[in-house]
């Protein structure tokens, strides 16, 4: 028996089709990372993310790109497909993807959410993410860390041995 959340992860593809067939109801809310050690922060940020919208779809870094990202050269701890795999199963997420590009912007493109969202510490007006759904009438939302929490501070602190 396959878990039941197994069927929220999409390729890029099944992703477009299934906005494209209205089968991820809009409005539709975006949002990308890595979500290497998923924690009480990521949780709370996604929830609320979702409550934006119909349905949320989270796009998730590949390990390719996520290393790009130098957050240290073991990361990402987790590999794509269980990063995903936690992340479906998540009742407040309606899918997940990935993509392997630096930023998540040729996916948006494809995709075209509603609302795009990043947690508290970006300037959503730099981002040219912004910009691209603002072209077709979307919004852009950060959405405030309610809990400091880090997936970086957590791995310092496990090979600290604290």
């Amino acid at each position: 028996m396959t878990a039941r959340f197994e069927s929220k992860i999409l390729t890029r593809q099944e992703c477009a089709a299934a906005i494209a067939e209205g089968r991820l109801a809009r409005p539709l809310v975006f949002t990308n990372g890595v979500f290497d050690i998923l924690h009480r922060g990521h949780v709370t940020y996604l929830d609320e993310a979702a409550q934006l919208g119909a349905t949320l779809v989270v796009a998730v870094n590949t390990d390719a790109s996520a290393r790009r990202l130098g957050k240290g050269p073991e990361r990402p701890l987790n590999n794509e497909q269980d990063r995903a795999a936690m992340l479906a199963a998540l009742a407040c997420v309606g899918g997940v993807t990935w993509f392997d590009e630096d930023t998540p912007q040729e996916l948006i493109a494809e995709l075209r959410p509603d609302v795009i969202v990043k947690g508290g510490d970006y300037d959503m007006e730099t981002l040219p993410e912004t910009a691209l759904v603002r072209s077709w009438g979307g919004r852009a939302v950060a959405v405030p860390f309610e809990f400091q929490r880090s997936t970086t501070a957590l791995v310092k602190k496990i090979q600290a041995g604290s």
